[in-house]
């Protein structure tokens, strides 16, 4: 298969952009009717690649056909699933395809500013961004749309959509109540986020709930080609239910981690082997989407990587980031370093999530060291059936589908950590593949995140 997004060498100048065809499908936007513009987006299929898979074409007619009020476009740089680098990975191939994407958007929803936003800890693709928004206005290729670069904190839920809005008007990374096309950015009618917002300089128009788009880097980089190429043409790649390429990440008990492009509906199990398969004389066990999705078992791994090929399994596509266990690992410690992970990055605002996500975790420790008991289980299960009462964000949902399918699926090891006993000769620490980077076959992992505390701060040793 021929890379649609990875494809030739990375693009580092306004001047290899243009002579790659780039700003060609901007232009054409601008001379087509919006309304012509969404239908063809919403023909091809195109799903968001943020991890909902909610039809992009179908979110751009819902923000033109929202209430009053201004509108923006907002690209959702801010990429901090385990186990995931493909935005990263596009970033630094091509930014200036990202920042067209934005573009052709902004102007098929009627947006008067454009924002992207990432993590300031991504210094590398932050530049990369940086330079192309400047050579790209200086040279006219953005129209008369204000583009702005927003840089946010390390914290899991700055991804969040709601959050990432909430980032860019100066505030933490709260989620908001309710979702962007409601209570868009700067929205002046009802405060429903944490504090009252004025209007950002130089703002027209009267205020109100300002219906805001908010897209993946990876959705919106697809969007130049389906508008020059077609429909009809994006549709000939992936699945009928899954249409395209997608950039997927392999990470973990593989020879060589690695980020590339497939077409959905490649099956898993080929993409291991893209990635060497096992580490030598190691069997797998496990894979993981994420955090966001059911645990997908070693006898599972000739699913589809599509929307529908790992729903029909009960998990799910996410951001396409897999983190694969090996028989190295207990699985009891997998699931408490990854319920952590949801503890200590939940904001705390809803108090089913922190406190539900927390006693998860502390159970789990009990029994990771042979202090658990039927009450330990029974805890559990008693707070996965609660912590997604009335929250405001996924984040909860996350931890009660990804424990409970480790439940499901290795309930020997839980019991055999009932008696004191594990199934791992050796076991051995489980860290959080939180990706700093991938280079040469290497993946390089944030080891500040084992010292991350429930308040977001660190601790010393």
């Amino acid at each position: 298969m021929a890379a649609v997004l990875l494809d030739g060498d990375p693009i580092e100048s306004l001047r290899d952009f243009v002579a790659a065809g780039g700003g060609e499908a901007y232009a054409a936007a601008r001379q087509l009717d919006p309304s012509v513009i969404v239908e063809e987006i919403t023909a091809s299929g195109l799903r968001g690649r943020g991890g909902g898979g909610f039809p992009v074409g179908k979110k751009w007619a819902g923000i033109r056909a929202a209430g009053p009020g201004r509108r923006f476009a907002v690209c959702n740089a801010a990429e901090g699933e385990p186990g995931t680098f493909k935005d990263r990975a596009l970033l630094r191939h091509n930014p200036y395809r990202v920042l067209e994407g934005l573009a052709i958007a902004a102007h098929a929803v009627g947006a008067e500013a454009a924002y992207i936003a990432t993590k300031a800890s991504y210094q590398r693709e932050a530049e990369a961004i940086a330079r192309a928004i400047e050579e790209l206005q200086a040279g006219g290729l953005l129209g008369e749309v204000r583009f702005t670069l927003v840089l946010g904190p390390d914290e899991y839920l700055f991804g969040e959509e709601k959050a990432l809005l909430e980032v860019i008007e100066g505030n933490d990374p709260l989620p908001r109540l309710l979702p962007p096309y409601e209570h868009g950015l700067f929205a002046t009618d009802i405060q429903t986020g944490w504090q009252a917002v004025d209007a950002p300089p130089g703002a027209v128009g009267q205020g109100g709930p300002n219906p805001t788009l908010v897209n993946n880097a990876e959705s919106l980089a697809h969007v130049p080609r389906i508008l020059l190429e077609g429909a009809a043409w994006f549709r000939s790649l992936g699945t009928t239910d899954s249409p395209g390429t997608t950039v997927a990440t392999i990470v973990g008990d593989v020879r060589t981690p690695l980020v590339t492009e497939i077409e959905l509906g490649t099956s898993l199990q080929s993409l291991i082997e893209q990635a060497g398969g096992p580490r030598p004389g190691r069997t797998l066990r496990a894979a993981f989407s994420g955090v966001a999705n059911a645990v997908i078992p070693f006898s599972q791994f000739d699913v589809p990587v599509s929307y529908e090929g790992l729903a029909t399994i009960g998990s799910g596509l996410g951001s396409a980031g897999f983190v694969l266990y090996d028989d190295t690992a207990c699985m009891v410690e997998v699931a408490h370093t990854l319920s952590r992970f949801l503890y200590v990055e939940s904001c705390g605002q809803c108090r089913s999530c922190k406190f539900g996500c927390g006693d998860v975790t502390r159970s789990l420790a009990s029994l990771l060291i042979g202090e658990g008991t039927d009450q330990t289980v029974e805890i559990i299960g008693a707070r996965l059936r609660s912590v997604t009462d009335q929250t405001r964000c996924y984040l909860a949902a996350e931890e009660q589908v990804m424990i409970s399918s480790i439940l499901r699926e290795f309930p020997e090891e839980f019991a055999l950590h009932l008696e004191g006993r594990c199934s791992v000769d050796e076991p051995r620490t489980i860290i959080v593949p939180k990706l700093v980077d991938i280079a040469d076959g290497v993946a390089t992992y944030d080891d500040r995140q084992a010292r991350k505390q429930p308040d977001w701060s660190y601790s010393r040793d």
